[in-house]
């Protein structure tokens, strides 16, 4: 079902410190929901969650310079975002409340590992699921659907999609499949290209007026939107499908059961959307409910 946020706030904080190049500058998530704890939950033949439970804690891994998902801010060192409450979310139902959850930061690359290791418990952080990675880890979601998109400025209206790019900058991170999508579509010509080293960087050319779009997962792009909503907008036009999904470690069937049972009530109910407005949904952009893909 298709659903607008009607939040769109200016955040000015944002707005300033990103035009000053700094990476992953978050925007005020808000007033995300507070999750009900559950109560004498149970989750029978979990070897994680009996960790979880005999530990007293819940540790998820996740982003930490992903703004509007999973930010970290270097002076409180609070996490905000869509991921950071959708782990709230999960952990709540599992019988863990906000005190009793610890965040732990892990990059794309050490994902699988940590999980493996018994690191982190469970994994939210735009983790797309793949059959490349069910064969190191388990997925429950998706909880999300992102798709390849375009971040450009408010008031242009000559970028519409991936096919409108001629004769256009687009950036994105250097090596990234994003920028390879441009690159083998030939979406644009060579010489329009930009690869930087972070988005965060793209996107400051782009206030600047040096590119003309920022292509990468439209969450992502969402979150920066999210940040200086007069300023930016995400085009809409998705030309790729990358469902995120909760990690979980590969034998644990009955937590991965028991997650996309949270996941798919919270999706049917209001607490998905509620969490979706109060952080992504400040881009002004719409979201498609995901669909709980169980396997």
């Amino acid at each position: 079902m298709r659903v607008r946020t009607l939040a769109v706030a200016l955040l000015a904080g944002g707005l300033a410190l990103t035009a000053c190049g700094k990476e992953g500058t978050p925007g005020d998530t808000g007033t995300a929901p507070s999750q009900q704890v559950a109560s004498d939950v149970k989750v029978d033949g979990s070897a994680t969650f009996e960790k979880m439970t005999k530990r007293g804690k819940v540790i998820v891994g996740v982003k930490e310079d992903q703004p509007g998902l999973g930010y970290k801010d270097p002076t409180t060192n609070k996490y905000t975002g869509f991921d950071i409450e959708i782990s709230k979310l999960v952990a709540a139902k599992l019988g863990f409340a906000e005190d009793k959850v610890e965040f732990k930061s892990i990059p794309s690359a050490g994902r699988e590992q940590a999980l493996i290791n018994g690191d982190v418990d469970y994994y939210v952080g735009t983790y797309t699921i793949n059959d490349k990675r069910k064969q190191q880890v388990a997925f429950a979601g998706p909880y999300f659907t992102a798709g390849q998109d375009l971040l450009v400025k408010k008031d242009d209206n000559s970028i519409t999609g991936p096919e409108t790019l001629k004769g256009k900058k687009v950036c994105s991170v250097t090596g990234s499949t994003p920028i390879q999508k441009v690159k083998t579509d030939g979406l644009t010509e060579a010489g329009n290209i930009v690869e930087l080293q972070t988005y965060s960087q793209c996107v400051t050319q782009l206030l600047e007026g040096a590119i003309d779009a920022v292509t990468t997962d439209d969450a992502i792009l969402k979150g920066y939107a999210a940040q200086t909503p007069d300023k930016l907008k995400v085009v809409g036009k998705t030309f790729s499908n990358e469902p995120y999904g909760i990690g979980l470690p590969k034998d644990d069937k009955a937590l991965r059961d028991k997650v996309n049972d949270i996941l798919d009530a919270a999706i049917k109910g209001g607490d998905w959307l509620s969490v979706y407005d109060a952080t992504l949904g400040k881009s002004g952009s719409p979201a498609d409910k995901p669909v709980i893909d169980r396997y």
